[in-house]
């Protein structure tokens, strides 16, 4: 039924996500948070079937079942190292998807297939490394649209 009166909807603001952690992981504050296949929060890692979501705002270890514990997340832009040799991210990349290597470290490429998108590549500085645009909503779509077109 098509409202009649004011209402006073609720609004998720997004700034922090609080959401389950997968089963006993540790991570700390600071580092790249990615959502795994089975849809909990882990730390960045080289694996598939997971995407990029934040920084993780605490120190924390999931308990001994996925969903136990919930950690804080936050969506943004942060600086994150670089890869190395030919996986290096340079300012030819801005823009484009860049894919996790672990809980500080972005790369170029998806590794053979090895690796999850982190975001998007906003700027490249030789000092402070990367920095990653993380929208997992974005992300996810972007990525499923290339291996997907219609």
């Amino acid at each position: 039924m098509a409202l009649s009166a004011d209402r006073n909807t609720a609004r998720a603001a997004g700034d922090v996500l609080v959401q389950g952690m997968a089963a006993s992981v540790l991570v700390y504050a600071g580092a790249l948070v990615m959502r795994n296949a089975a849809g909990y929060l882990t730390k960045g890692a080289t694996a598939t079937g997971s995407v990029g979501v934040g920084r993780a705002e605490e120190r924390k270890t999931g308990g001994a079942n996925a969903g136990d514990e919930k950690l804080k997340v936050r969506p943004g832009s942060y600086w994150f190292k670089n890869s190395t040799s030919t996986d290096a991210i340079t300012v030819a990349e801005i823009g484009d998807v860049c894919f996790i290597v672990d809980d500080e470290q972005v790369a170029k490429t998806n590794g053979t297939n090895t690796r999850s998108p982190a975001g998007f590549v906003e700027d490249v500085d030789a000092t402070k490394g990367v920095l990653v645009r993380f929208d997992e909503v974005l992300t996810r779509s972007y990525v499923e649209g290339i291996a997907n077109p219609a």
